[in-house]
């Protein structure tokens, strides 16, 4: 169960202990180096577990993995030794510290596996409700507002369920932009405290649960599950990336029929049609362009 001269990823429990598997409390016990996003939460978890690890501890996190990644391979490559990968909850890699190693590992042609295990995005997926059989995973919504905006522009014709991350303190602002972008009906899931005594699934349209986060404001990480787009939103999502040139005529149309200044017009048309990676087309060269149209 613990393979010498290997790079192993191992799952760890995202909220119940009970959740470890026998495989990597025996990685715990009895490899050669373990690498741990917190070396405080190893150890906490190693106790809860009634492990002792035998092996060096040191920590791996997200400020100093490409560093220490081609040392611990060397351990790997010159010493035989078991080099196990573990991050605070769930999976490695998965919106944690890991994939420097193991990229590095595959360049120098050492052996890497896995001890899978609980994953919070696959919980939640299974949990919602919504179709499992095609789904994108998008890790955590950008922090900020203009940024999380384009971030979902750019989602608007994604047929598969969606999957992300979100925190407390930004869920509020995170729901109202899902709201904004998506739309009030589409399906989802609130899925928080997964595995925990308090893990709760709060299921229905964007709406009802951006009104259930202002009622009733969540704690802990939670997961995100969002329906994909129908045909009729993906189709309206592949339709409505415009030129710089259809902009211009556009916003000459919409100046002339709403008697609006040319400047406010181009300032709504670029607002209304994002381009297809989500961000907005710049007004200078939409208003260039509707010059040159008028010359």
């Amino acid at each position: 169960m613990v393979p010498p001269a290997t790079v192993v990823l191992a799952a760890t429990p995202i909220g119940n202990v009970g959740d470890a598997s026998d495989r990597l409390k025996t990685l715990l016990a009895d490899a050669d180096i373990v690498a741990a996003e917190d070396t405080r939460r190893l150890y906490d978890l190693a106790n809860r577990l009634g492990v002792h690890v035998s092996g060096r501890v040191v920590a791996y996190h997200d400020h100093n993995e490409r560093d220490k990644a081609d040392g611990l391979l060397d351990q790997v490559e010159t010493q035989g030794a078991t080099v196990l990968v573990v991050s605070d909850a769930g999976m490695p890699t998965i919106n944690d510290p890991g994939l420097a190693i193991v990229r590095r590992a595959i360049e120098r042609g050492l052996p890497v596996t896995c001890a899978p295990g609980p994953s919070a995005v696959l919980d939640a997926l299974a949990l919602s409700g919504l179709p499992t059989d095609r789904f994108c995973y998008e890790g955590f919504l950008p922090r900020k507002h203009s940024e999380r905006v384009q971030c979902l522009r750019a989602l608007l014709g994604e047929r598969r369920t969606i999957v992300f991350y979100e925190t407390p303190h930004r869920i509020a602002e995170a729901m109202d932009d899902l709201f904004d972008v998506l739309g009030a009906d589409r399906p989802m899931a609130l899925c928080r405290e997964l595995t925990k005594d308090y893990e709760q699934i709060r299921r229905g349209t964007i709406a009802e649960v951006r009104q259930s986060v202002a009622d009733d404001p969540p704690r802990g990480e939670m997961v995100l599950v969002i329906g994909g787009a129908s045909d009729e939103e993906a189709e309206a999502a592949s339709t409505s990336t415009l030129s710089i040139e259809d902009m211009a005529v556009l916003a000459i149309d919409r100046a002339r029929e709403d008697g609006l200044r040319i400047k406010d017009a181009i300032a709504q048309v670029v607002q209304e049609h994002p381009l297809a990676d989500g961000s907005l087309a710049n007004r200078k060269q939409v208003y260039a362009a509707v010059l040159a149209i008028k010359n």
